[in-house]
């Protein structure tokens, strides 16, 4: 947060206060000498932070080259923070790692890091990291031993199954791990017997994921940091990259000086972000499409759509005008408080000044109409044409440093690895590249049915454990709680979580640090069956990770798990082998020292990911990468063609990077660019919705109309139109099944002996398909339109729908929220709660709208963040902002504590305030990354000794309400209602 007079002033008095105590009792002071001395970083280092023009990172380059330090070697890792993807650079000497810069030749990070980058080596030396496996007995932490621990949890687990079934156990995973540990874990819950597996996407872009993917095919950002340097007008709505993004942010800057850019801003706050903007709008919280809709009016009204791009390759357009044509200025003024005149002005620039580009990240995801949101962004970048082109695209920057790996890979509920789905078809699929007997993995569920069935969301696990057996359509109710790297204050409705913590039969914590799982624990009363692990950083680790921009980096260990950490893949192992199907799970994958090679994995993934095109991406292919980063265009990330180790290639192999790896495809870094030849990274829109669809006119009758692109094709495909996804069938048809090998059409055959005809290019194991198809210059799935009617989903075209617990009482008839249903398992009675908060007059009770975000200082649930003493130093309180006329009105002081209480469960936090005129009247917003008290208690005595955080403070979900968007079960933080009073 920005640093105001009066907090300078009383900075001395704050250092006095928690965090600076906890500190003096574990004897380390926080002058900057110190700093600088034991983080490892050089004066040069530090002065990287600020940004740097590309002419001053090459002059550098030469003199940072080599080990620092006499006889230190230097490893390369990827910051474990957010998703931009930056490149840490370790010296390591006699297996310590003792010196830290970030790398120069990064063409994502060119030797910059934020405040959280330029401290990760903190990560691992840090003393109040957990240093051997504990569990609570009669309610106090004690130490145990790995092989006691595994065996009592393996015992318990199954138990558990045996009373309750597979479901009962809920396995939620992290996209803190590597793209093997995230696979891996996934994997685990098939082998046992369940799709109750999640990671933190489902609380961030599982939104972005189902709006963007049934939109055009795939759902993931289109293009990347280095490209939006490309882009004439940047939109901004639902993101803060100054802080959520700050290194990314440095490319999205070159954007608006060196081009002279429009900066447009829609946010509630007046961020850092929306500091840097030519044009900021301030809008309601919860009205992202009415803003989008407004934006859209108007450039129908001027006919600044692009025509000719919306024929050859757009379906619904006419049905996507019927909504649009009801946000008219006026409308759109009430619903979201932007002015009609600067919302032309915004739209004229957003559809005539180009390339433009919308960048979104939570602000945009995290509601109840969540899909919906995204939809509508996806659908002005179609009116547009700003899609599939250089400086245009959805730019959605995700969170962790793997969230959108550990997404692809399929830790979700809803999916087996790379979007394969949980249909009979992609169980047989997985189960031929594990070779383990499909009517094996049938028999682990406790009905075949269930095979197929969506898992609970992670957002929703205590309703698992809380709700009446009968609501819970599953074997049983959630019985145990398996946590690998996932914090649980990140989750809204805390107080529910509580009950669930108190009723679960087993808890299980796998982390680097206890977490808000094991404080609230203690907290809600429990006194026995609950672990902690204690987990390797990633820094500790090796595998792959994937960058927002969807590139894939290699992270070398750089030193081996301290204290009795375990690396996650050991983790997994060991419990495999517990529960008893270790042999069958790691039939393909060496074990050595006790942990699985994540290079195996890795070649295990190419071998399976053929609808996603992490085919490509072999260990060798990007540990070359990584080697020679200093090749790659900092604009076009592309390598010299010429280079013998990546010659072409582009940075990170980006998915979709088809065919095996000998194939040598140089990755993806604009998905849907015609513009260019498929091997050389070009794409259409993926016709993954059916070649054909039929219409209702207004006389009654029907018409079929074709979903494939129109006149529009990839540059050199000898297809010159639309064409449907590849099998060997249409290969035959085209004559092309002459150009695969005698050892490819063996494969195929294996794959399906009764019908080989019906192989596609997303179960040819071969590889083949996709590897001929390129030959002729096609994309291997296809060739179709992008749908802005999205017939599958709850609103086709989306359609406002006001939050669950709204301030505008008087908008709910005209916008309510939809019908309560039965989705992922349990009942989602959001319409219930709406109509009732009206009635019982809630927003009279509670009439400030609470809103949540980040802090450049913390990451996530902030438990690691918050232990790092060189970041803890810089946010010593959990705060609330409030406007200055809501603080008037209520004898609030800037600094002074206060209570604030919340809409459901008598919830309440005690936090200070931050009088700021950063939000309007009306609105409140708080930082989601803190935990450690509840209702005003806190609970460092909760942690085992020695673990609890430098910084403690209110979570900002004790006060998050009921609200779930129906196609993904993401919940609603960045919309509630709330009191503040002073305390």
């Amino acid at each position: 947060m920005l640093i105001k007079k009066t907090q300078r002033q009383n900075s001395q008095a704050m250092r006095q206060g928690s965090a600076a105590g906890a500190l003096a009792d574990r004897g380390q002071g926080l002058d900057r000498r110190t700093f600088m001395r034991q983080s490892g970083l050089a004066a040069g280092g530090l002065a990287v932070l600020n940004t740097l023009s590309p002419g001053s990172v090459r002059k550098a380059e030469a003199a940072m080259a080599g080990p620092l330090t006499s006889g230190a070697t230097v490893r390369k890792s990827i910051c474990t923070h957010c998703a931009v993807g930056c490149t840490v650079t370790a010296e390591v000497l006699n297996g310590v790692w003792i010196g830290q810069e970030p790398s120069w030749d990064s063409p994502i990070n060119r030797g910059s890091h934020c405040a959280k980058g330029a401290s990760v080596r903190e990560l691992v030396h840090s003393d109040r990291r957990l240093r051997y496996p504990m569990k609570l007995v009669n309610g106090q932490w004690t130490r145990t031993s790995w092989d006691t621990a595994i065996n009592e949890i393996g015992d318990k687990l199954l138990q558990i199954r045996e009373k309750s079934g597979s479901d009962s156990v809920y396995w939620l995973g992290s996209a803190k791990m590597t793209n093997e540990g995230s696979y891996l874990f996934r994997k685990l819950g098939a082998y046992w017997g369940t799709n109750n597996t999640d990671h933190q996407a489902r609380i961030c872009h599982s939104t972005t994921v189902t709006g963007v993917a049934n939109t055009w095919g795939y759902g993931a950002m289109t293009n990347n940091l280095n490209d939006m340097r490309n882009a004439k007008t940047l939109v901004y709505i639902g993101s803060n990259a100054a802080e959520a993004h700050p290194v990314g942010m440095q490319h999205m800057l070159e954007s608006k000086e060196l081009n002279k850019g429009n900066f447009i801003v829609f946010d509630p706050r007046m961020t850092r972000t929306a500091a840097h903007a030519t044009e900021y709008a301030r809008i309601r919280p919860g009205t992202d499409i009415p803003v989008l809709y407004g934006m859209m009016w108007h450039i129908l009204k001027n006919g600044w759509e692009d025509k000719e791009f919306i024929r050859q390759r757009v379906y619904g357009f006419d049905d996507l005008r019927k909504e649009v044509e009801k946000w008219n200025p006026e409308e759109t003024e009430r619903v979201t408080g932007v002015p009609g005149a600067q919302m032309e002005r915004i739209a004229k620039m957003f559809a005539t000044e180009k390339p433009a580009t919308l960048i979104w990240c939570m602000g945009q995801t995290q509601h109840s109409v969540g899909t919906a949101n995204v939809r509508a962004s996806c659908i002005a970048l179609l009116m547009t044409g700003n899609i599939g082109k250089s400086g245009t695209g959805a730019n959605i920057l995700r969170g962790h440093d793997n969230v959108q790996g550990a997404t692809d890979v399929g830790l979700d509920i809803v999916t087996l690895p790379f979007y394969y789905g949980l249909a009979e078809g992609a169980w047989k699929h997985w189960a031929r590249v594990w070779e383990t007997d499909f009517e094996w993995f049938k028999s682990r569920f406790d009905d075949p049915k269930m095979m197929n069935t969506p898992g609970i969301p992670l957002t929703r696990w205590f309703d698992g454990v809380n709700l009446p057996k009968n609501d819970v359509a599953q074997k049983d109710n959630i019985r145990a709680m398996f946590v690998q790297g996932h914090a649980s204050n990140s989750i809204t409705r805390i107080p529910e979580s509580m009950k669930g913590l108190k009723a679960l039969e087993l808890l299980v914590i796998a982390d680097p640090h206890p977490t808000t799982w094991a404080s609230l624990s203690v907290k809600a009363g429990r006194n026995n069956d609950t672990y902690v692990l204690p987990v390797a950083t990633q820094f500790e680790c090796k595998g792959s990770r994937v960058a927002t921009g969807r590139q894939l980096q290699w992270g070398e260990q750089i030193v081996k798990p301290i204290f009795e950490s375990k690396d996650d893949l050991e983790v997994m192992y060991l419990t495999a082998k517990k529960l008893g199907f270790a042999d069958k799970m790691f039939k393909n994958i060496k074990i050595e020292n006790g942990v699985p090679s994540a290079e195996d994995i890795l070649r295990e993934i190419n071998r399976g990911s053929w609808s996603t095109g992490y085919c490509g991406q072999s260990p060798e292919r990007l540990k070359a990468h990584m080697k020679n980063q200093a090749k790659f265009d900092l604009v076009t990330t592309r390598a010299p063609k010429d280079d013998p180790e990546v010659g072409g290639d582009y940075y990170g192999l980006p998915w979709p990077c088809w065919g095996s790896p000998e194939v040598r495809h140089p990755g993806t870094p604009l998905l849907y660019n015609t513009h260019l030849g498929v091997m050389d990274g070009g794409g259409t829109f993926r016709p993954r919705f059916g070649l054909e669809r039929e219409e209702k006119l207004p006389d009654g009758t029907t018409r079929k109309v074709s979903l494939l692109a129109d006149g529009s094709y990839s540059k050199d495909s000898e297809i010159k139109d639309g064409y449907p996804e590849f099998t060997l069938a249409s290969l035959k048809k085209l004559g092309w099944d002459t150009d695969l090998t005698e050892a490819e059409m063996a494969v195929i055959n294996k794959v399906n002996p009764a019908s080989p005809d019906t192989v596609s290019w997303s179960t040819d194991l071969s590889g083949g398909i996709q590897r001929v198809a390129m030959k002729h210059g096609c994309v291997p799935y296809g060739n179709g339109k992008a749908r802005m009617n999205a017939w599958s989903l709850p609103d086709p075209i989306p359609v406002h729908r006001e939050p669950i617990y709204t301030p505008r009482v008087e908008l709910v008839s005209k916008y309510p929220t939809l019908p309560d249903a039965k989705q992922f398992r349990l009942p989602n009675i959001g319409f219930s709660v709406q109509k009732a908060a009206v009635e019982k007059g809630i927003a009279k009770q509670f009439p400030l709208i609470l809103s949540s975000g980040r802090l450049v200082e913390y990451e996530g649930g902030g438990e690691e963040t918050r232990t790092n003493p060189w970041l803890a130093e810089l946010q010593q309180d959990m705060f609330i902002e409030i406007s200055t006329a809501d603080a008037a009105d209520r004898g609030i002081k800037d600094g002074g504590w206060v209570w604030v209480t919340g809409a459901e469960n008598g919830s309440k936090a005690r936090m200070k305030a931050l009088v700021t005129e950063r939000v309007g009247k009306g609105v409140a917003w708080m930082p989601f990354h803190f935990g450690g008290w509840f209702e005003g208690n806190d609970l460092r005595g909760n942690y085992p000794k020695g673990t609890d955080p430098i910084v403690l403070g209110e979570s900002a979900n004790t006060i998050t309400t009921y609200g779930y968007d129906p196609a993904t079960g993401m919940q609603e933080p960045k919309v509630t209602l709330c009191q503040i009073v002073a305390a």
